[in-house]
């Protein structure tokens, strides 16, 4: 069969197609198997069901895919593979588990940190010839900011050097990092990829054959696989990704362009407007520009907060990446108290976009009284 398009590709991947065989791999509820056999233990060598989520996430990336927990445990399994000494390159405001797992490390004497604002591409060249480790986040959280990928990835590098990237804002369907020159993709699949709000997961997927032996044992021994319902969610979920990213995206697209002359709202970040600052690098190597925007209204960070409480079909939630559209204020979260106040993080989802637009004109109005 000649090479699918990834909208193909996600449908009909995954799956056995021996006769007699279920059409969707069922979940295998199971944790050891028959012997004399390659697979022994779930946790070593995984399930039939984990198998078909990691062949589409793998195809997708045009790498080999590793599923895990959760996102975070993807991260802690790039992280922790540092050596003592080690010295760790991450975004000045990188997603707050990520911060979180930089500072712990860095209080241990595990690894020195370097913060690096995700716009200075130089700095983050200039990363490349001294830290171990690069972690690139982009679009970047909550700031829909991004890296010049195809820049930082393709830098020259010290031997060893690693650049993994964050992508979970973009999908495979919007950037493919690997193609830039990253070593490692990262997706939390609790967001765009499970796409219901209804699982928890996460992705890795290299190219590098012994990078992938290298995280898959680790996964082995920090337990961090994926669960088997999670997993068939994961997958069930991923089936319906392009026509979601399809939709949401064009939603983002036309809300943002609204969004940026309302008389109350201050200010748009979406590198689909024309004249957001990410909006040449973002056009130059990305397939669209995501379904993440943010906006800031007016008045103070209450204001921002009545804002969201008074939404009817917008649902006032935090995560991302759902079906449905999630909002929440971001100053609120503990890490995040640098960001501005009335910054509002949209995850924009699938709903008809009048709705949607009617439901945030309600709510400015309901917030300013």
């Amino acid at each position: 069969m000649e090479e699918l398009s990834a909208e193909s590709f996600v449908i009909s991947a995954g799956r056995s197609r021996v006769p007699g065989d279920p059409l969707n791999v069922p979940p295998v509820l199971a944790s050891n198997f028959y012997l004399p056999s390659e697979r022994i233990y779930a946790r070593g060598e995984g399930t039939p069901t984990i198998d078909a989520f990691e062949e589409i996430m793998g195809g997708l990336e045009g790498g080999r895919a590793l599923a895990f927990s959760s996102g975070m445990a993807a991260v802690a399994a790039v992280l922790h593979r540092l050596p003592v000494g080690a010295v760790l390159a991450v975004p000045e405001d990188p997603y707050h588990g990520v911060k979180g797992l930089a500072e712990e490390g860095e209080q241990q004497g595990r690894w020195k940190a370097l913060r690096l604002n995700i716009r200075d591409t130089d700095a983050w060249r200039d990363a490349a010839l001294t830290a171990d480790l690069l972690w690139l986040e982009s679009p970047a959280n909550p700031l829909i900011t991004i890296a010049d990928l195809p820049a930082i990835c393709s830098a020259p590098r010290k031997a060893g050097t690693i650049v993994a990237v964050d992508s979970t804002f973009a999908t495979p369907l919007v950037q493919k990092p690997l193609d830039l020159g990253a070593d490692i993709v990262m997706h939390s699949a609790t967001k765009f990829i499970g796409g219901h709000s209804d699982l928890m997961g996460g992705v890795l997927a290299t190219r590098d054959e012994s990078l992938h032996e290298e995280l898959s044992h680790r996964r082995k021994l920090s337990g961090g696989l994926i669960g088997a319902m999670e997993a068939f969610l994961a997958t069930r979920g991923a089936r319906t990704l392009a026509l979601r990213i399809e939709r949401a995206q064009a939603n983002a697209m036309e809300l943002a362009q609204r969004l940026h002359t309302h008389p109350e709202v201050v200010r748009v970040r979406y590198p689909g407007l024309p004249d957001d600052e990410n909006h040449e690098i973002a056009k130059t190597f990305m397939t669209g520009f995501g379904p993440m925007l943010s906006f800031e209204t007016t008045g103070d960070g209450e204001r921002a907060s009545r804002f969201c409480e008074a939404a009817r079909l917008i649902n006032h939630a935090t995560s991302l990446g759902g079906i449905e559209s999630t909002m929440e204020r971001r100053a609120v979260i503990p890490g995040q108290e640098t960001i501005p106040e009335t910054l509002i993080r949209f995850s924009v989802g699938c709903e008809n976009v009048d709705d949607l637009w009617h439901d945030i004109e309600q709510a400015l109005q309901a917030s300013s009284r």
